[in-house]
Formats: C-alpha cells, sequence, structure tokens
C-alpha cells in the first residue's frame, strides 16, 4: 500500500529525522490538547479537539517543509501554508479515506489519539480522595 510513498525515498537518516520529527510534533499536539481540554466541561472538549485538529493540519506542513530545507540542498524559504483544510478534506483524513500515504493515515491516527485525550477524566486529587 505504501510502496510509492515520498517517505522511502528518504535516506536512512532522513528517514529517523523524520519520524522523530513527527513523534514531536505528535507528543506536542496531544499535550496541547490535554492542557486545553482539561478543565473544560465535556461538551466543550470535542469542539476545542476539533479545532485543534483542523490547526495541526493546516499548520503542521510548514514544520516539515523546515525539516526538508535541512536536508535537501535549494529548497527556498517560503510559506507552504495554504487555506485552512475543508471540512470534507478533515472527515477524508479521519475516516482514512485520504490520500493512501504514511502521511495521512499518520494524521487520521493522530486525530483519533486526540480526540482520545481530549475525553480522558481529570484525576482526582489525593486530597479530595481522601475527604
Amino acid at each position: 500500500m505504501y510502496d510509492g510513498d515520498s517517505f522511502f525515498t528518504l535516506t536512512l537518516w532522513g528517514r529517523i529525522g523524520l519520524v522523530a520529527l513527527t513523534a514531536v510534533f505528535s507528543l506536542a499536539a496531544l499535550g496541547i490538547t490535554r492542557v486545553m481540554t482539561y478543565f473544560r466541561p465535556y461538551i466543550l472538549r470535542v469542539p476545542i479537539w476539533f479545532v485543534l485538529f483542523i490547526t495541526f493540519v493546516w499548520a503542521s506542513p510548514q514544520g516539515y517543509y523546515t525539516y526538508y530545507r535541512l536536508i535537501f540542498d535549494g529548497l527556498p524559504a517560503q510559506s507552504v501554508l495554504g487555506p485552512m483544510p475543508p471540512p470534507d478534506q478533515i472527515l477524508a483524513l479521519l475516516t482514512f479515506r485520504a490520500a493512501p500515504t504514511l502521511s495521512a493515515h499518520g494524521v487520521g491516527l493522530l486525530g483519533w489519539a486526540m480526540l482520545i485525550v481530549a475525553l480522558l477524566p481529570r484525576r482526582k486529587s489525593r486530597r479530595a480522595a481522601a475527604n
């Protein structure tokens, strides 16, 4: 399924760097989701998650392009941000109907992980549990 994916055109170190960058971006997205939803009522958590996910889909290509500028000579310094993704593109990512690429499927998985994190209950403090 992923035979022609651009990931496999990178060198081994290029792939390792891309996986590391993806891990950093994913952990940051999950952490921001947790912080932004932790003290919010559940009715607000899904809309907050949705806005954060759309923002990730929109903004993350700039971070990846910056990485590609480090590993490929001659790429110009430019913004690659376009308009915000339309709802049908977001839905395609979340239902894995977008392009059959590692990045599209990874973004879909991240979207679901962000939703799970947004819906995690708050931990009860030890002080509240003792009373």
